[in-house]
């Protein structure tokens, strides 16, 4: 299972083989550790809870928690896998070296919010003729079904917010891994700002 909690750096661009610049999204990895092992005899299903970045003020049962890990505090974040390998242990650490270049990975951020915004922006409407009495209302939605069926029905494309959301880009490709710097380079954008938590997580 190859899983790790990294941040989002900036991007840059590197060169093929054939000559071809690609785009690059660097990603920053601090060592993650192994807090809890989760299994199907005890809770059910098989996890593993990976704590990186020091959070030194944490509530008592968490503190309590990591205590008994014998780790200092955390942010933890928890992934299902099907089989717990051996090497799967509480204290044990995730580093950059769990993936290497080629690897295919899905990558899991929030996007960049941006605030509240309508129709045409959001959904790419089309506006209104600015014409013959239509002044003031070429950005507005136009009719929802006011008559028939007398209700908005749920997902309705209307005004709201825009972005701040949990996005997973799949099938993106580890472009380098610099083990030294802590730095992972994936190909392509992955969603949110920099220094927004990114997960990756490795194909089977």
């Amino acid at each position: 299972m190859q899983a790790l909690i990294t941040r989002k750096v900036g991007m840059t661009s590197t060169i093929n083989d054939d000559g071809v610049a690609q785009a690059v999204t660097l990603l920053s990895t601090s060592s993650c550790t192994i807090t809890q092992v989760k299994t199907e005899e005890t809770d059910g299903y098989n996890a593993i809870q990976v704590g990186c970045e020091e959070k030194p003020n944490q509530s008592k049962p968490l503190a309590g928690h990591y205590k008994k890990a014998k780790v200092s505090p955390k942010v933890a974040y928890e992934f299902r896998i099907s089989e717990l390998s051996d090497d799967m242990k509480v204290g044990e650490t995730i580093s950059a070296d769990s993936f290497n270049v080629g690897d295919i990975v899905d990558a899991t951020g929030t996007s960049k919010g941006k605030g509240f915004a309508g129709v045409i922006k959001r959904h790419n409407f089309k506006s209104q003729r600015k014409s013959h009495g239509a002044k003031g209302h070429t950005r507005a939605p136009g009719s929802i079904g006011s008559m028939y069926p007398q209700k908005i029905f749920k997902g309705k494309r209307m005004s709201g917010q825009m972005g701040n959301v949990r996005v997973t880009v799949k099938n993106l490709k580890v472009a380098l891994v610099d083990s030294d710097l802590g730095v992972i380079g994936i190909t392509g954008a992955i969603p949110g700002p920099r220094r927004s938590v990114v997960i990756l997580k490795g194909k089977k």
